[in-house]
């Protein structure tokens, strides 16, 4: 879980160059202090470089006062290549009785050292952008829809951001899912 020296040049590299091209995502933020924080955590540079090599293209997207801690979310403009197939969850997978998926989002997201995108954050996203226009990608469920067998994923289609539902063992090659660390 620690990047190699040269991971760890790599990715700050990724990171600062993504940073610079997209200033829109982070008006009142500062690279150097980015970049502070981020060598001064090898947990979530681990976790960062696991979101760039599936293909998430993780940038800075707000500040958080209270933690005191910068927001990342997966920017890349359709969900993650390297995080699709996928089911919703542990017990939607062990559900599957015929064609199971390699894994699930929220297994696979824990292993990362991220969480899914909420609903609101997931909105949030969408205001810096248009996401998803020809993908879909799960999010954080409410228990009480989890625990009647369904999950939530979100897209962006007719200039309009969709929340819908779907079974939790679903999964499809169009859709994965994005993840949020806060540094």
């Amino acid at each position: 879980m620690v990047l190699s020296q040269k991971d760890k040049e790599t990715l700050l590299s990724n990171l600062q160059l993504r940073f610079k091209q997209h200033m829109e995502r982070h008006k009142e933020i500062l690279w150097n202090e980015v970049k502070t924080k981020l060598e001064g955590n090898p947990k979530a540079l681990w976790s960062l470089h696991q979101m760039e090599i599936t293909g998430g293209e993780p940038d800075v997207v707000g500040y958080d006062l209270q933690s005191q801690m910068y927001l990342f979310f997966d920017c890349a403009p359709e969900s993650p290549i390297g995080r699709r197939s996928l089911c919703y969850d542990a017990d939607a997978l062990a559900s599957r009785k015929k064609f199971k998926p390699e894994n699930s989002a929220v297994a696979l997201a824990e292993t990362m050292g991220i969480t899914l995108l909420n609903e609101a954050e997931y909105k949030y996203l969408q205001q810096l952008g248009n996401f998803d226009t020809k993908t879909s990608s799960w999010l954080q469920t409410p228990a009480t829809i989890r625990n009647l067998g369904g999950a939530l994923f979100g897209d962006f289609r007719f200039d309009t951001v969709f929340i819908y539902h779907n079974g939790a063992e679903s999964y499809y090659a169009a859709r994965g899912f994005r993840g949020v660390i806060r540094v």
